[in-house]
């Protein structure tokens, strides 16, 4: 069971919040930016991007517990959930995962100064938002039924709401 967590960690958030950002960065050097070492600017976006990452952090790792635990599968297409999970920051918003790794990869782009970065981040958004619309809703509509569709309905897909939905 933590070996496929693991896994799934390793090849899904790890690889788009590590991996692909440092080989973005490598291959566009020339046209990414940095922060000047020794500058206050450079220390505050330091500091900034720490906060902003652990945040992010922190929200995904909630997140991929409660998969663990109440949904009993994994992060990955290949091996979701068994269970629609719809406790903590799902009662709040439809994907906080994804937006958990957003904010990982914003915080990422704040700690370097990177553009190249920071337009992953964007990039990498919208390509959530189109597998979201056209995969994975469709997937769970078929899976969960009519509880996934009345939870869909209300909840958004990326922005909060200010009160928690209440499954009655």
């Amino acid at each position: 069971m933590l070996l496929r967590h693991l896994l799934s960690i390793l090849i899904l958030p790890f690889t788009m919040t590590v991996l692909f950002p440092r080989w973005l960065m490598r291959g566009l050097s020339r046209s990414d930016t940095r922060w000047i070492d020794g500058t206050v600017a450079a220390a505050s976006g330091h500091v900034a991007g720490v906060v902003v990452f652990v945040a992010g952090f922190a929200l995904f790792a909630w997140c991929v517990l409660l998969f663990v635990r109440v949904g009993r599968g994994t992060l990955a297409p290949w091996d979701p959930t068994r269970r629609l999970v719809l406790v903590g920051p799902y009662r709040y918003v439809r994907n906080p995962m994804i937006i958990g790794v957003l904010i990982m990869l914003a915080g990422e782009a704040v700690f370097l100064g990177s553009r190249v970065v920071a337009l992953w981040t964007l990039t990498f958004f919208v390509i959530n938002n189109i597998y979201f619309v056209l995969l994975e809703e469709p997937g769970l509509e078929r899976r969960f039924g009519a509880s996934y569709i009345e939870y869909k309905a209300a909840v958004g897909r990326w922005l909060p709401a200010a009160v928690p939905w209440q499954n009655v």
